[in-house]
């Protein structure tokens, strides 16, 4: 048996830098892997599509502003939103809130075109009387939608 004993000397610095590569890498993988796996993302806007059902007619939800009431219609058949529109829209809320119709036409456009509320772009000055505006729409497809007791 050998009695020379080797030492061998690492810098912390060293394994530092190594343990934070190693680090890095392993992120870098499981980033990748949840990123690139197959999975349920396909299958959901097919779903969206095909569980789109209405009762046809013309629904409303209505948003407050000020001491004015502003209807949002929206007019479905059985299987499409046909149009939205904003309703009665007086002078006096259009001069208060000058916003509100071309918000409205810009969303409405969005909606019959894509069938959908999902991934709609907001106009850059107006976000947030499209998010008011928004939540309208969704109420009022809500009243629209058919649902499984219904069938």
């Amino acid at each position: 048996m050998s009695a020379k004993t080797k030492i061998v000397v690492l810098r912390m610095k060293e394994l530092i830098y190594t343990a934070i590569f190693i680090g890095l890498v392993l992120f870098l993988i499981m980033l990748f892997l949840f990123m690139f796996r197959p999975g349920k993302d396909e299958t959901t806007p097919t779903s969206d599509v095909t569980a789109a059902s209405y009762n046809p007619g013309l629904y409303s939800a209505s948003i407050v502003l000020g001491s004015q009431n502003v209807n949002v219609e929206v007019t479905v058949d059985a299987e499409h939103i046909t149009s939205v529109a904003l309703v009665p829209l007086s002078d006096s809320v259009a001069a208060m809130y000058p916003l509100m119709q071309p918000a409205m036409d810009t969303l409405a456009a969005q909606i019959v075109e894509s069938q959908s509320l999902e991934g709609i772009e907001y106009p850059a000055g107006s976000q947030y009387t499209s998010m008011a505006l928004m939540n309208a729409i969704e109420t009022a497809l809500s009243k629209a939608k058919i649902t499984d007791s219904g069938k």
